[in-house]
């Protein structure tokens, strides 16, 4: 595969006042790896310090949202994500493993979810202030399922949004969590305001919409109350804690043996599928 190029690792658009963040790794299901992550992280400074935007809209490229951390960059040092227990006690806050994670900004993000939001995509979804979902979306912890660790603040948000006992449930099962189930539980809405019936419509042309109404609002007494919120409920402690945890999981043989069996098992499909259109073409 062509070595990808830094500057479209990330797309940046402004709409008005709308700036739409997308991540542009449709062939990994747009997951992070370390230039991807420090990308992110830059778009979003570059947002918050920008006086022409109000929202800012985070979404995928191809269908889906965000497929969690680029296993593959574990293995390359060049690729690897940014990991760092050094947290400044300042805002908007240091860069984490997938970008904007311990980020605090200024100003309200929406994220616009299709497809996969799963692993470290649901933790980017719950850094958002507002999760738009369509019909086609999957929401899930599903790095249970590989022995990763939740460390971008997944341990800490996602009972702060559904409650610990739902979020036990999540995080312990891997399951998926489909939209229909997503608005039931609270975890994401959809636009028009929604919490019991799914939009078939895109949803970042619902979050598109939305962000347009808050732009319209008072903007120095709704960043205020939004930010009040937000350091109403600090994290900085519980999630370096989330981080020293993950670190000893990322460490352990347990880490190792899963992604390389789930590395094996991804290469026997390739090569199965590989068999079959040969075999289509005898």
């Amino acid at each position: 595969m062509a070595k990808e190029e830094p500057s479209k690792l990330v797309l940046i658009e402004k709409r008005g006042t709308t700036t739409i963040i997308t991540i542009n790794r449709p062939h990994k299901r747009n997951c992070v790896n370390g230039p991807t992550a420090r990308a992110l992280y830059q778009a979003f400074l570059d947002f918050d310090s920008d006086a022409t935007a109000a929202v800012a809209v985070l979404t995928g490229a191809g269908g889906n949202f965000c497929a969690g951390a680029d296993l593959a960059a574990v293995l390359n040092q060049d690729e690897a994500n940014p990991m760092s227990a050094e947290w400044e006690d300042t805002l908007p806050g240091p860069i984490g493993p997938m970008g904007p994670s311990r980020m605090v900004l200024s100003k309200p993000v929406i994220a616009a979810i299709s497809g996969f939001a799963v692993a470290g995509g649901l933790e980017l979804a719950l850094w958002c202030d507002i999760r738009i979902v369509d019909t086609t979306a999957t929401l899930g912890v599903f790095c249970r399922l590989r022995g990763v660790p939740l460390i971008d603040g997944g341990t800490v948000r996602l009972p702060q949004v559904v409650g610990r006992g739902v979020a036990m449930d999540l995080m312990l099962t891997g399951r998926a969590v489909k939209a229909e189930e997503a608005l039931k539980i609270k975890l994401a809405a959809c636009y028009p305001s929604s919490y019991e019936t799914v939009n078939s419509t895109p949803a970042l042309e619902q979050a598109l919409a939305l962000a347009s109404l808050l732009a319209e609002h008072p903007q120095v007494c709704m960043r205020n109350d939004r930010l009040s919120t937000h350091l109403a409920n600090p994290i900085r402690e519980a999630m370096l804690k989330e981080y020293e945890l993950g670190l000893e999981t990322l460490t352990s043989g347990e880490f190792v043996q899963a992604i390389t069996k789930f590395f094996e098992a991804t290469d026997e499909k390739k090569k199965k599928g590989e068999g079959k259109k040969s075999s289509a073409k005898l």
